[in-house]
């Protein structure tokens, strides 16, 4: 719980970082941090064009990165929402190039409630600490 507070803590003081990854046995506070970030952190107006929902079993990750690729229409970021994306967990290694260098005008979200999608010792793991 303390997590998820200082989480939406953070991007409501601006501090908002280019990627974040939600997951874990806890599927309410991983919902009430996806359900935040989708409703507060870009401006209605700029949804339509900027906002976009996906699900782990109906893309993949080379569409991921192609959409944080795009720049954002209009807009100050683009936020990319990935939805039950446990389903990506076979090619989920596949996001360590661009997380390397993610676009800073990207908030991309990648949320996950029944299992660790990534493993402790993976290349991307370090995204996960702490700074």
């Amino acid at each position: 719980m303390e997590d998820a507070i200082q989480i939406v803590t953070s991007i409501k003081n601006g501090q908002v970082k280019p990627i974040y990854f939600l997951m874990g046995e806890e599927p309410y506070y991983i919902d009430k941090i996806a359900s935040y970030i989708e409703d507060h952190l870009m401006p209605e107006e700029e949804k339509g064009f900027n906002q976009m929902v996906m699900y782990g079993r109906d893309t993949s990750i080379d569409e991921i990165i192609s959409n944080c690729k795009r720049y954002p229409m209009m807009a100050e970021r683009q936020v990319i929402i990935v939805k039950e994306a446990q389903d990506l967990s076979r090619t989920i290694e596949k996001l360590e190039a661009y997380s390397d260098n993610p676009q800073l005008q990207q908030l991309w979200s990648c949320v996950t409630s029944t299992k660790r999608l990534i493993k402790e010792k993976s290349s991307i793991s370090r995204l996960l600490k702490p700074e």
